[in-house]
């Protein structure tokens, strides 16, 4: 049933990421960015990775796609057509896609039980973080103390992401205010010399 499931998501995923390379609408773009990232949670939390499932939940679904909205309010709904053939990011996206792939063909088989990384660091985590940390359970203990710069680091990219999207939307309001009270001065300058006239 597992296996189902995955065949689904996995489609599912290609399907939207089709459709985000075809639409043109930013709008629809944005909603289908956010359906991409919680169908990938739902992948995470089938493949048992919780905690990046909640993680690309509530970043790449909530705060990404506000963001993206808020940006959206600055920028207009539609692309721009380019004006040239985008033939050589494709060569470069596909190259970097096949190198990538090449790579992982080395890699041990997912969930293999004889992969080195379940006989270092993982069962440290497990035999020793009640003792070392005193926390009982092992996902908080590798988040929160393990891992805890990562995690840090990780928090300070969406703060930072959060404050450069809200000045921008501050900058954006101040541009339009300032722009209508410019008109709305130009034309009482205007109404009034035609007035003295």
């Amino acid at each position: 049933m597992s296996i189902v499931v995955d065949i689904v998501l996995v489609t599912l995923l290609a399907v939207a990421g089709i459709a985000l390379l075809r639409i043109r609408n930013l709008f629809a773009v944005v909603m289908l960015a956010g359906i991409y990232s919680l169908l990938s949670a739902g992948l995470f939390t089938v493949m048992d990775a919780v905690d990046v499932a909640f993680t690309e939940a509530a970043v790449g679904a909530g705060i990404s796609t506000v963001l993206f909205l808020g940006a959206l309010a600055l920028a207009g709904h539609h692309e721009n057509r380019p004006g040239h053939t985008p033939l050589l990011p494709l060569i470069v996206v596909s190259v970097t896609g096949l190198a990538l792939v090449y790579g992982t063909i080395d890699m041990p088989g997912f969930g293999g039980a004889d992969n080195p990384v379940h006989h270092h660091v993982a069962d440290h985590y497990l035999k020793e973080s009640p003792n070392e940390i005193d926390i009982p359970n092992v996902v908080t203990a590798v988040l929160a103390s393990y891992r805890g710069y990562d995690t840090w680091g990780e928090v300070t990219v969406v703060f930072a992401a959060a404050v450069g999207v809200m000045l921008l939307l501050m900058g954006g309001r101040r541009s339009r205010a300032a722009a209508g009270d410019n008109g709305r001065v130009g034309g009482d300058g205007q109404a009034g010399g035609a007035g003295d006239r």
